[in-house]
């Protein structure tokens, strides 16, 4: 069993040296949420408001696998997508592009090829559909299967193959298939409305627009499509809780949702003998062996998920670092002491 308050003392620490203003955790099992705690503060700048368990974050790049992974998931249980399949037979919007020679299983490993470079207004412009055209139509930088390299253009891509396969977008696909028959109540794509952003955890001070970022997506790619696969979504504890506490008793998708296989194959090593081992979309907790079978996301604004089938546990550590800094080593201290201590 963890130690809470081994945990209360790391976070505490945390909060104190100035990692993050202040952070909401989790853990539990197959039926419930085993322990939990807040510490902190939602806003340096207003020290009368507390973290609070319901706090909202941007969760950034968990983006990926709240609503990508999962909605990939979803049409590949269902039968509706075949993960070792080239993307051109079946998708016209990248026949006769170099992205139709990829596979989904390519996308979801970072070994596609992709190119690497992220700004997608200097590259494409600021209409969506210009930039949906452009990304489908970049040229490959590797051949596929060479490398692994991370790209947000994995998610972005494969975000644009739910949204062609399902005929509807991504954030209603998500929350159709998994996230409303989940419960998870108050997770969703930003900006947020008023009543929702008074409980948000503000990120960077933007330096051109001269505020703090709140309540609006800090990932600039989200922010300029609105609804995409590679940040955007924010949400709570609880119902990051949902979902993983699902992934470990997914033997019955929830509405069409994902299943057990699913999880399985992201859970394991896909990425064979190349370096930088990867699940689909998952990737082994640095520092925890192989055998511990802990697989982790992170969320570049300071959020967190962990989950390990044969331990039968997940957890969630979400707070707002990027408030301070967009150095990721203290943090990445805490998030390592955090897993070895509840999954050690």
């Amino acid at each position: 069993m963890f130690s809470t308050d081994r945990v209360e003392d790391l976070l505490e620490a945390g909060h104190s040296n100035r990692a993050f203003p202040g952070a909401v955790w989790s853990v539990g099992d197959v039926n419930n949420t085993i322990g939990g705690g807040v510490v902190g503060v939602l806003d340096p700048d207003q020290p009368d408001q507390p973290m609070r368990p319901d706090t909202v974050f941007d969760v950034a790049s968990l983006t990926k696998v709240l609503a990508v992974w999962a909605s990939i998931g979803a049409l590949v249980t269902a039968g509706d997508l075949r993960l070792d399949q080239r993307l051109a037979p079946f998708w016209p919007e990248v026949e006769g592009h170099p992205l139709g020679q990829v596979t989904a299983h390519q996308l979801l490993t970072h070994t596609a090829g992709l190119p690497l470079r992220a700004n997608l207004k200097s590259l494409y412009g600021t209409d969506p559909a210009v930039v949906r055209a452009g990304v489908l139509a970049e040229a490959l930088q590797r051949p596929p299967g060479e490398a692994v390299e991370y790209t947000d253009r994995a998610a972005l891509i494969l975000g644009y193959l739910v949204e062609y396969l399902s005929g509807q977008p991504l954030d209603r696909f998500v929350t159709e298939r998994l996230w409303g028959p989940l419960g998870m109540a108050s997770i969703q794509f930003g900006p947020l409305p008023v009543d929702v952003a008074v409980r948000c955890a503000p990120t960077e001070f933007d330096t051109e627009a001269g505020v703090r970022i709140k309540a609006t997506p800090h990932d600039y790619s989200a922010r300029l499509l609105g609804v995409c696969g590679i940040a955007g979504v924010f949400s709570v504890a609880d119902d990051l809780g949902r979902f993983l506490q699902y992934m470990l008793s997914s033997d019955a998708p929830a509405n069409n949702g994902f299943g057990r296989e699913w999880v399985t194959q992201s859970l394991s090593i896909q990425t064979g003998d190349l370096d930088a081992s990867r699940g689909f979309f998952w990737q082994p907790a640095p520092g925890a062996a192989l055998d511990e079978d802990v697989w982790v996301h992170y969320g570049f604004t300071g959020t967190a998920m962990w989950i390990s089938p044969r331990l039968g546990k997940w957890a969630t550590l979400l707070t707002n670092k990027l408030f301070y800094t967009r150095d990721r080593e203290p943090l990445m201290g805490i998030r390592d002491q955090f897993r070895e201590i509840v999954f050690g």
